[in-house]
């Protein structure tokens, strides 16, 4: 490099220089050999992408093999569907069910008549009576495979309509016109980025269309000159209109005024709604189609169906969760911010008298995940020395906030209040 600066990720120890350190040696012995060399080289890759320093190469692979994986992680983010910690949270009751159902189940067997039943009929069951305006429900196994599915089904070889401003790229790279496209589709779009009128779509509907599609941009917000269709308009151009509401609201909520919900864009006339498991439900990662008898039956019957279908898991922990009790998410959007400053300060004062520098603050927590983007609500905060921020995320149990001028944040409203010791316990670890 210039100036005679190296690249930090150009000093990646040796594998065999690793190998010998004597702490990797004795975790040889505990581990096996191609356990702990498989770490070595995961560790070495990481600082190539300049995700950790070489000179944490050690550590890291100790870590990754002292730790179980998935490692459990305490979201003091701030953000409530935070997607690289896995977005929701499970409720406990989906948590037993997901365990309940580890083993054998009823999944697909009708135990009165000993004869097969249709697979997941329960979750299908509690989803269905939690949107009434749905004449049929079917779930797969994430909101990008429930409009995969919509297109080969309704669009193949025929055009697709949507509006230039609900384009999206869904995350990692995946956009929803190259998504609609695999599926043999083809995208016909109309309006501006900003403004998209009746009149647009109106001009672009003929004998090829397969469906309208209006997709909710959730994880931005187009301000300002803006005009968008409403559901009720498209559906008077008389052709199929699909609905991606992507956050998976399910009915209207007071809380996020501007989110569509499933039961109101049906009640609209929409042909069929997709949305994500995951976020606002509170539920698993699953794809939620709802829509019309024959539409809905159309996607469960085509042979892609069989490649996009859900687990026994996912179906039990979907179940639980539409049926109730409240999930941690609905909890930790509605968590008062009366209540997160106490718990702040009780935090703060135990860390103080225990000799860690802690402080107070006030912060602004988002909902996240490609859900109500725009939507602020305030919080409070542990705040604590930057240098805090990596031992955290790498000690038992991993805790994650976010750095912000200088000082790391622990936002509570993620947080369970039975966790409260825990995060004490795990911060006193590192600062004491």
């Amino acid at each position: 490099m210039s100036d005679g600066v190296v690249d930090p990720r150009r000093r990646v120890p040796r594998t065999d220089v690793l190998l010998a350190d004597p702490l990797v040696v004795a975790a040889v012995a505990e581990f096996g050999r191609d356990r702990v060399k498989a770490a070595v080289v995961g560790a070495q890759e990481r600082v190539r992408r300049g995700e950790i320093d070489p000179g944490q190469v050690r550590e890291a692979v100790l870590a990754g093999l002292s730790t179980p994986v998935p490692r459990v992680v305490v979201n003091a983010t701030g953000v409530v569907l935070h997607t690289n910690l896995g977005r929701a949270a499970l409720s406990e009751a989906a948590v037993a069910a997901l365990v309940a159902a580890a083993g054998h189940t009823d999944v697909e067997l009708d135990l009165v008549s000993g004869r097969r039943a249709r697979r997941g009929r329960d979750a299908l069951a509690a989803l269905a009576a939690a949107v009434p305006d749905a004449q049929a429900v079917h779930v797969v196994n994430n909101g990008a495979a429930a409009l995969v599915l919509a297109a080969a089904v309704l669009a193949a070889g025929r055009e697709i309509v949507v509006s230039r401003g609900e384009l999206v790229e869904i995350g990692d790279g995946f956009r929803l016109p190259e998504l609609l496209e695999s599926a043999g589709a083809r995208l016909r779009e109309v309006g501006t980025t900003n403004r998209t009128s009746v009149a647009d779509y109106a001009a672009a509907v003929g004998e090829r269309t397969g469906f309208v599609l209006k997709v909710h941009p959730s994880n931005f917000v187009v301000s300002g000159f803006t005009s968008a269709v409403s559901v009720r308009e498209l559906v008077s151009l008389g052709v199929p209109v699909v609905v991606d509401i992507g956050s998976g609201l399910l009915a209207a909520d007071p809380l996020l005024p501007q989110e569509p919900d499933a039961a109101g864009a049906l009640r609209a006339g929409a042909a069929l709604v997709t949305a994500s498991g995951d976020k606002l439900l509170g539920g698993p990662q699953a794809g939620l189609v709802l829509g019309s008898v024959e539409v809905v039956e159309r996607l469960r019957r085509h042979p892609l169906a069989r490649a996009l279908r859900v687990d026994k898991l996912t179906l039990a922990a979907l179940a639980a969760t539409v049926r109730g009790p409240v999930s941690p998410t609905w909890v930790a959007l509605r968590a008062d911010p009366v209540v997160l400053r106490g718990r702040a300060e009780r935090l703060r004062d135990a860390l103080v008298a225990a000799g860690c520098a802690a402080d107070v603050v006030a912060c602004v927590s988002v909902v996240g995940g490609g859900g109500a983007p725009g939507v602020e609500l305030p919080s409070w905060a542990v705040a604590l020395p930057a240098g805090f921020a990596e031992p955290l995320r790498t000690g038992e149990p991993s805790v994650v906030g976010r750095v912000v001028r200088g000082r790391l944040l622990l936002d509570l409203r993620c947080v369970p209040a039975s966790w409260d010791d825990r995060l004490r316990e795990a911060v006193l670890r590192v600062g004491v």
